[in-house]
């Protein structure tokens, strides 16, 4: 059974960065940063930093997630989908919510080295999305418990990324990562709508009133397959009808597969065992569309195209 597998050593660390989510973090400073080739050079040290930045604040989030899931009396041995640090493998809760403060210091650090070589409104948004990033489940309101969670992932973990990376880059604000910004933080949300969606009988006993539970599972994966295949089409639009659109970004529908296939999966499972294919799908999808969108972003900076 999954829901008992334990982790020692180093792989009880790892697990607990919660590994398959990281996806969310890497995919907008790769978009944000391919976005830069038509009005600039791309600054490396401001990529890398920008990357590790990131990476830290999504797994200190994940941290934060199971302190406090844990606190509530949310996370048990038989928990699907948890890194299972305090439950499974034996690390205290202290020990847990220190590597994630710990995780955020080195954020902030890099974050003030990115504010030094470009602005003070950098820091400013970094502080923000830290924040949010322990109000997600921690403090008197945690954002997870609220139908809200999908929109906060959605906008900070990709609309704000894509933003800062492109002007720490250029010194500019524009539409165009913006619109960029747009398929992303839908795909963002939604990884965070299929872990709802598999955790819909536990949060509602909890007393969460996440979308899922008020709007309920069917409605739920409706508007997943909705919002992914928006996503399509606003980036066909964006391909053809944009002045700064180009043919290049339809590489992301070599991934309608994977849409299609992670919609089933979702229709299909009910119990949190069955969906977690469904949650790997997502997490695949979420990959795949930024990577090619990435990749389709580059050659178009090269080629003008």
């Amino acid at each position: 059974m999954q829901g008992t597998d334990t982790h020692t050593g180093i792989k009880k660390y790892i697990s607990l960065t919660r590994p398959h989510t990281l996806t969310a973090g890497f995919v907008p400073v790769l978009v944000g940063t391919a976005s830069v080739l038509l009005f600039s050079s791309i600054r490396w040290d401001m990529f890398f930093a920008m990357l590790i930045a990131t990476l830290l604040i999504q797994s200190a989030t994940n941290m934060f997630n199971e302190y406090f899931d844990y606190k509530k009396g949310l996370d048990s041995r038989e928990s699907v989908g948890i890194a299972g640090a305090i439950v499974r493998n034996g690390m205290s809760p202290r020990a847990v919510l220190s590597i994630a403060v710990i995780f955020y210091i080195f954020a902030a650090l890099i974050g003030i080295y990115i504010t030094v070589n470009s602005s003070l409104w950098v820091l400013v948004a970094g502080i923000i999305s830290m924040a949010v990033g322990y109000l997600y489940t921690g403090g008197p309101f945690p954002i997870s418990w609220t139908p809200f969670g999908e929109i906060f992932a959605g906008f900070f973990m990709g609309t704000v990324i894509i933003m800062i990376t492109f002007y720490i880059h250029t010194g500019i604000l524009h539409y165009f990562p913006l619109l960029m910004s747009v398929p992303i933080a839908i795909t963002i949300g939604l990884l965070n709508m299929a872990n709802n969606i598999r955790d819909r009988k536990k949060d509602k006993e909890s007393g969460r009133k996440t979308f899922v539970i008020l709007v309920g599972k069917p409605i739920a994966v409706i508007t997943t397959a909705a919002l992914l295949l928006f996503s399509y089409i606003f980036i066909g639009w964006i391909a053809f009808f944009k002045p700064y659109g180009s043919i290049f970004m339809i590489l992301t529908f070599l991934s309608l597969p994977i849409f299609i296939r992670t919609v089933k999966l979702m229709w299909k499972g009910s119990t949190p065992q069955e969906l977690i294919p469904a949650m790997a799908s997502m997490g695949k999808l979420n990959t795949m569309f930024g990577l090619l969108l990435t990749i389709g972003l580059l050659l178009y900076g090269i080629t003008g195209i």
